[in-house]
């Protein structure tokens, strides 16, 4: 009975793993399938469970420090933080209150979103990208020194 236990944790580990792409609970599937091997084998349920947590606590000190320093220096940096301190013409006049405003940025028009509630900056303005959250740049009313 117990084999299909961890067999049905195996097989949530791995789908939970699959869905976030992450490396959230594969080190866990390895626990588990070492205690289904184990509870196949015929070994008492409280060396399964010992088992489990050993090899997914080792599994997890080893081998995560590798896969996150082999992940993180695959980042490569996307187009829009290039965006980020450029001077932008407004295309329609930013009013955080009304929820209006759009930016064109490099051929491409953004909705925008002024960086402080009560400014407002006009149409063909120059403004700065200072942020941008989500699909919106932030922006700073442009003064030229």
């Amino acid at each position: 009975m117990m084999e299909f236990i961890w067999l049905a944790l195996l097989v949530v580990f791995l789908v939970v793993e699959w869905v976030t792409v992450g490396l959230v609970s594969i080190w866990f599937a390895g626990g588990s399938l070492v205690a289904m091997l184990l509870a196949a084998a015929g070994v008492a349920e409280i060396w399964q469970i010992v088992a489990f947590l050993a090899v997914s606590a080792l599994l997890l000190i080893l081998t995560r420090p590798i896969a996150v320093k082999f992940m993180s220096s695959k980042r490569e940096k996307t187009n829009y933080e290039g965006i980020i301190g450029k001077i932008v013409r407004v295309t329609e006049r930013v009013n955080n209150y009304e929820q209006t405003g759009t930016a064109n940025v490099g051929g491409q028009e953004w909705t925008a979103r002024a960086e402080d509630d009560a400014v407002i900056i006009e149409k063909d303005a120059l403004a700065k990208v200072v942020n941008i959250k989500g699909v919106k740049l932030i922006l700073r009313q442009y003064e030229e020194d």
